[in-house]
């Protein structure tokens, strides 16, 4: 009597370890494709050469805040694609979007002591 309950016991074991494998991948997100990942790192490649080209213009307020916000759009698009955030919990995208905000808080205040940025 106790094998019959013991074979139950790990065939019902089995069955949920199956069903759990299927709720995980049908629960999976779809990645984007290589072609996608490569026009991804173009664009990057791009707004870098944009952000080298800004930065050797004469240092204004203009040009600071511009490279603030490509430095946030770059951040966005690696964060998004290749560290898959987009697909995750919208916690860690908090949790991202905080240290974000920390960091350009940190460089406007850098900014305004030396002078780079006038309001």
């Amino acid at each position: 009597m106790s094998e019959q309950t013991t074979e139950t016991t790990d065939e019902t074991e089995e069955s949920d370890a199956e069903l759990a494998v299927e709720a995980a991948l049908e629960s999976r997100h779809g990645h984007p494709s290589d072609g996608t990942y490569i026009l991804i790192a173009l664009g990057l490649a791009v707004l870098t050469a944009i952000e080298v080209g800004l930065y050797y213009l004469k240092a204004s307020t203009e040009t600071a805040l511009t490279l603030l916000v490509l430095m946030a759009l770059k951040f966005s698009i690696v964060v998004g694609f290749f560290m898959h955030l987009r697909f995750d919990s919208p916690v860690l995208r908090r949790l991202f979007v905080g240290g974000l905000c920390l960091a350009v808080t940190i460089y406007v205040i850098i900014l305004l002591m030396f002078g780079i940025l006038h309001f």
